[in-house]
């Protein structure tokens, strides 16, 4: 049935990570397994994946990790979602009757349309904002400042 995947969840989770904790160096991704605990085997795939999309770069080297491609407003929730995770045809509700091929199927996919619409209003500056808010602090142990 509809459902946003542990992956997709796991890549929202490292992006907006790297977005709430930027900083002139990249994040590694040891570090956003400490903070976040995703486990790394996830975590690395997950990461290139976003690499090759275009929302995150990636860094070579000893002092190297990831950044955001973009700006953090120019980042979609849905981006992210659409990179990782699309309707999982394996999981999807499959039915042999009329009611739920033809009612309860049409249903889900409009659930899910209507879901990723929603996530396309939202960008990685409105979760960054909203985790201020809820005085969540940076990693270096301070709230970030997004007045001009």
């Amino acid at each position: 049935m509809i459902r946003v995947m542990k992956k997709s969840v796991l890549a929202l989770e490292a992006v907006l990570d790297i977005a709430y904790n930027a900083r002139p160096e990249p994040v590694q991704s040891r570090e956003i397994t400490d903070r976040q605990g995703i486990p790394n085997r996830y975590l690395e795939q997950v990461l290139q994946q976003l690499v090759r999309a275009g929302i995150l770069r990636g860094v070579r080297g000893p002092r190297g990790g990831y950044t955001l491609a973009r700006e953090r407003r120019r980042i979609t929730v849905a981006e992210v979602i659409r990179v990782t995770s699309s309707l999982d045809t394996e999981d999807s509700f499959q039915s042999n009757g009329d009611l739920g091929t033809l009612v309860i199927g049409p249903l889900c996919e409009q659930a899910y349309a209507d879901i990723l619409a929603r996530f396309e209003t939202l960008t990685l500056e409105d979760l960054c904002v909203d985790a201020r808010e809820k005085g969540i602090k940076r990693a270096d142990g301070s709230l970030p400042d997004y007045s001009i």
